[in-house]
Order: structure tokens, then sequence, then C-alpha cells
């Protein structure tokens, strides 16, 4: 790993849970950390209430795009963190893989979609806390 590392969030659509993940690393990592996110089928746009939850919390989400995920993107992270993509996620030896599993918040209500935020930002803050430490 680099003196910057880079973790890779991927969903299915990019839309929100690995939208706000990348969120939260940005914001509790600063420029300390390269961040980056795509999703297997990415979808038109970001999840308007996943920006929503996200904005009550600070965070502004509205000037990202789904991307789709490519093997570059994915060979050139250190850190590969998959939320639902399946066999979509291409596996490279030497990565550090984690699978977190999250509630989709497509077509969710709102208080569902904070459930959510509020647990990727622990999972995230722990993330960090280790991509840290092995600095």
């Amino acid at each position: 790993m680099s003196d910057k590392p880079s973790v890779l969030f991927v969903c299915v659509h990019n839309a929100g849970r690995s939208q706000m993940a990348a969120g939260w690393l940005r914001h509790l990592a600063g420029d300390t950390i390269e961040v980056r996110s795509a999703g297997s089928e990415p979808a038109e746009q970001i999840n308007p209430v996943a920006v929503e939850a996200m904005r009550e919390v600070g965070i502004d989400i509205t000037d990202r795009t789904p991307v789709r995920l490519t093997w570059d993107t994915a060979e050139a992270s250190d850190v590969i963190i998959t939320m639902g993509c399946g066999d979509a996620c291409p596996v490279f030896p030497g990565k550090r893989y984690e699978d977190w599993k999250l509630t989709d918040p497509a077509g969710q209500p709102i208080d569902v979609v904070r459930e959510v935020r509020d647990d990727i930002r622990s999972r995230v803050s722990g993330l960090l806390a280790d991509l840290q430490q092995r600095r």
C-alpha cells in the first residue's frame, strides 16, 4: 500500500450504498485516502433519498455520478469494499477485500436509508482507523 491508500466502494447501481460510503470516507479522511466508487450496473443518477440522508449529516454527494466498475479501477485500488454486487466484482490476488452486508436503500423510505447511512458510517470509521494504523 502506498503512502496514500486507495479504497474502492462497489455496489450494483453505484447510486446509494457505495456513494454514501465514499462520501463518509472523503468526509472523515480528507485527502489522506484516495476514494473511488463504482457499480456493476450503474444507475442514471444517485438515489435522491441517499442524497437527502447524507445532507442531513452535512455531507453533500449531489455532484457525484454513478459510474461503471472497470477492471483498471479495481486493479488500481488497495482496498475493495463490495456491497451486494456479487460475482460482478472482479477479484485480484493480493487485494484486501471486504463484503459489507447492507440493506439496499433503493426504494426505501428515509428512515431505512438513515439506518443504512449510520451503519456505513460506523464501518467506514473502522476501516479508516485500520488504514491509519497500518501506515
